[in-house]
């Protein structure tokens, strides 16, 4: 023994620990009662995959974004196909108005709202997300590794089938692509305003209409996950 306290760490443990604050738990609590548990558990990887770009990036908590704001955008960016919701816009936008609301219910400042606002509107919107700020990188990045490669994922492949075990242990996938997309579509089809064309739940609707199924759902049975 050489007298100095060593802490000792569970690498598995840490992957896949999430926010211990009191604006984290609300969020669990809001998104658990409102998503069904494929959606929350993409959800929850979403964070957790960001945490990893950002360690790949360099990208430090409390230095070069807000954890919390991380996880509260991360968390919350399908909140707009929760079926207790209003359902009169895209459901990008109306999950980020719903978000940036509950962060300002709970004291977040207009500035910090407004950056889980965009990442969470942008997510669906590659080349525009990856301009507007460190948040909105890495929502767009931890979204694309859970499809497992279509929405184009450069972290992907630092991805080790162990890390990949382990977060898909704790938050199994659930058949997730299918779960989502019949969501997005559900809420597009209840107002012309929510499926605009060449948006994503726009197109989602139109070729589950005419095909059956989207080029998502296609494309996504070839990918890492295979979901």
């Amino acid at each position: 023994m050489n007298g100095r306290l060593e802490i000792m760490t569970d690498p598995a443990r840490d992957l896949i620990a999430l926010p211990r604050t009191p604006l984290a738990d609300a969020v669990v609590h809001l998104i658990r009662a409102a998503e069904s548990t494929s959606v929350f558990n993409h959800s929850i990887r979403t964070y957790l995959f960001a945490r990893l770009a950002a360690a790949r990036r360099a990208l430090a908590a409390g230095r070069d974004y807000d954890d919390d704001l991380l996880f509260a955008a991360c968390t919350m960016h399908d909140l707009g196909v929760a079926p207790d919701g209003p359902h009169i816009q895209r459901f990008e936008v109306e999950g980020a108005d719903r978000a940036a609301a509950f962060l300002r219910e709970r004291g977040i400042g207009e500035a910090e709202a407004d950056q889980v606002w965009q990442a969470i509107a942008l997510h669906t919107s590659p080349g525009i997300a990856e301009r507007r700020g460190v948040l909105c990188v890495l929502v767009r990045e931890g979204v694309a590794v859970d499809f497992g490669g279509p929405l184009g994922a450069d972290p992907l492949a630092d991805l080790t089938e162990e890390q990949a075990e382990i977060v898909h242990t704790a938050y199994p996938r659930l058949d997730m692509v299918r779960s989502l997309t019949d969501a997005i579509v559900a809420q597009a089809a209840k107002n012309p305003k929510n499926a605009p064309r060449y948006a994503i739940p726009g197109e989602f609707l139109r070729e589950r209409e005419i095909f059956g199924r989207t080029r998502m759902e296609h494309s996504c049975r070839t990918s890492r996950w295979g979901d």
